[in-house]
């Protein structure tokens, strides 16, 4: 019966790893996100791994050769329990897989979508909370920049995106 397992991989080898484990006929998933960077003052999106240093195989651990797994080029170990491989319930896989657009990207951030640049944004928590603000982007780490008026004065603030709702 074919399952899924994890494998931890060397520091960015995701992509090595699978293209190794790939020639050995083993079938690898790389779920992959838009991830957003910064860089002299542009900001663009790339393709990042939505688990670092992880790549999900898929295997019938009866009938294949799992212990090859951990020599391969770019993997550290597979996920073990003692000596026995660990099942990533099938469950998972196919949640992350739905959550992926047209792009093959899983989607991380389907709340964003509801605030654009420039609408008003309520703070429900935090200590700017029960102020609103004028939403202004997305930084890194779960986290939106907000425009408050603040005695008299526009004061940019970073919250946590959960601490924001629409204004009423």
């Amino acid at each position: 019966m074919r399952e899924w397992f994890a494998a931890h991989t060397q520091a960015n080898s995701e992509d090595k790893a699978a293209q190794h484990l790939t020639r050995q006929g083993f079938s690898v998933y790389v779920p992959r996100y838009m991830k957003r960077r910064s860089h002299a003052r542009k900001i663009d999106f790339i393709p990042a791994p939505l688990f670092p240093r992880y790549v999900f195989v898929a295997m019938d651990i009866a009938k294949a050769r799992w212990r090859a797994i951990s020599s391969t080029v770019g993997i550290s170990y597979l996920i073990c329990n003692g000596n026995k491989p660990i099942a990533v319930p099938e469950i998972v896989i196919d949640s992350i897989r739905a959550k992926e657009n047209e792009g093959g990207y899983v989607t991380v951030r389907d709340n964003l979508a509801d605030f654009q640049p420039g609408q008003s944004v309520g703070i429900s928590s935090g200590p700017f909370q029960d102020l609103t603000g004028i939403f202004q982007a997305m930084t890194d780490n779960e986290r939106v920049m907000v425009l408050l008026e603040i005695l008299g004065r526009h004061v940019r603030a970073h919250v946590p995106l959960a601490a924001l709702r629409p204004a009423d």
